[in-house]
């Protein structure tokens, strides 16, 4: 269905716009360090907050993709338009309703996860979260938009508008954090003004009717629950597997926070980078949503395999390259970043472990569940990572970090084991062959 240019033209700017993201990760790390390790640290527990709530709408925004992708597949164009539309309703008012929450109960909540750290640090992580909750609909809305272009092999512009996202939160995060010297407030509002660009102009360029799937007419949106619920049956197993897999990660969080301020401030950037090694892999993954999911569409089965095959080589490979790079500029981003000698030290090394273990499992643990789930075999994957997540990133860390004492090194170890559980799994699941029994489109 698809030729190689297609392809490449597809994958090309989703690469590129994940890079993007990643590097504003580590540019904002380096930004916030200048404020100091108490600043770095408030952000980053904050954000894995923020992260969860990225996630909630990326997994229904994936389900969009997946459900407009077969419609496509089948060239009903109507209904991929009425499902765009659907998971817009959807997003928006799920974050808007979580905004809410977070505003309102943004005190005892960031107590209940994070009450043992600093007080330093709590203070200027409640003064982060209540700007950054502001920017959830601008999330919401930047990846249900992001979701539809994708979703009509469209790639390009989302990743134009993340650049120009990156260049507005770069440049307000150098006026408010330098020379204002408003710190964490000031990273706080930087991002929520690069989220409001890139959600408002992605869904203005949306509605041109040249797109295979727009979105206009907002006044007209009306709940259609037969596609929302077609959306919600893909969307949500995938929701909650990635709401757990950040709630797992929260309790790791607050392990990590029982750590010095170095060992916290180590592990922020450590995970930065970590991020930033697999955003181009992540994005071959949201790529073969699309392909897999218009093949599925189509039932063509023995294609959709061939590709999952085909973009898991290319995952590996621009893996191994974005591994070395990352390794090697390590140094350089933690003495730019100010970092303090024991910090800097233990970032290299958590950074060296992770490459090693990414090499070997990461591909068959995030890249080939994504081919899985665009088949509409949601439900496995989402029972594999939420089993895996809690049995090893959780259990095993809480007993390696709080039983023998392992310190930092045992959060690391129980997520490179998470990773081998769920390659074992997935492989065998591709092997077996019964991910292609399942139904998107009734």
């Amino acid at each position: 269905m698809f030729t190689r240019r297609q392809i490449v033209n597809l994958l090309i700017p989703l690469m590129l716009e994940q890079v993007l993201s990643g590097l504003m990760g580590i540019v904002d790390t380096m930004m916030v360090t200048a404020v100091g390790e108490s600043a770095i640290s408030a952000v980053a527990l904050v954000d894995s907050i923020n992260v969860l709530m990225l996630n909630l709408l990326s997994a229904l925004a994936a389900g969009g993709v997946i459900v407009c992708a077969q419609y496509l597949g089948r060239e009903e164009l109507q209904q991929a338009n009425n499902a765009a539309r659907q998971v817009l309703l959807v997003s928006l008012g799920l974050s808007l309703a979580i905004m809410a929450v977070c505003l309102a109960a943004r005190r005892p909540l960031l107590s209940l996860i994070f009450g043992s750290v600093e007080q330093a640090v709590m203070d200027q992580a409640q003064e982060y979260f209540f700007i950054t909750a502001l920017s959830y609909p601008f999330m919401a809305v930047q990846q249900t938009a992001a979701a539809v272009f994708r979703a009509g092999r469209r790639s390009t512009p989302p990743m134009v508008v993340a650049a120009v996202a990156n260049g507005v939160n770069i440049a307000g995060n150098a006026v408010m954090i330098f020379v204002l010297h408003w710190g964490v407030a000031g990273a706080a509002l930087a991002t929520l003004a690069s989220r409001a660009v890139s959600g408002v102009v992605l869904m203005a360029l949306l509605r041109s009717p040249s797109l295979p799937v727009s979105i206009r007419d907002y006044r007209r949106i009306r709940p259609d629950r037969t596609v929302i619920g077609t959306v919600l049956r893909v969307g949500v197993p995938t929701g909650v597997e990635n709401a757990m897999f950040q709630m797992g990660k929260l309790m790791v969080q607050s392990t990590v926070a029982t750590f010095t301020t170095a060992a916290i401030a180590a592990h922020a950037m450590a995970q930065t980078l970590d991020m930033v090694q697999s955003m181009p892999s992540v994005a071959i993954g949201l790529g073969l949503l699309t392909v897999v999911g218009q093949c599925m569409g189509a039932g063509r089965m023995d294609e959709a395999k061939v590709y999952i095959k085909r973009f898991c080589l290319l995952a590996e490979g621009v893996l191994a390259l974005m591994c070395l790079l990352i390794v090697s500029s390590t140094p350089l981003i933690t003495s730019l970043s100010r970092m303090t000698p024991e910090s800097a030290e233990l970032t290299f090394r958590l950074v060296l472990l992770v490459g090693v273990g990414k090499l070997t499992l990461w591909v068959a643990a995030f890249t080939l569940p994504q081919g899985l789930r665009a088949a509409g075999d949601v439900r496995f994957s989402a029972g594999v990572s939420a089993a895996s997540m809690w049995a090893f990133r959780v259990g095993l860390c809480l007993l390696l970090c709080r039983g023998f004492g392992v310190g930092l090194y045992g959060v690391w170890i129980a997520w490179l084991v998470d990773w081998l559980c769920r390659a074992v799994v997935y492989i065998l699941r591709f092997r077996g062959g019964r991910w292609t029994a399942h139904q998107v489109l009734r």
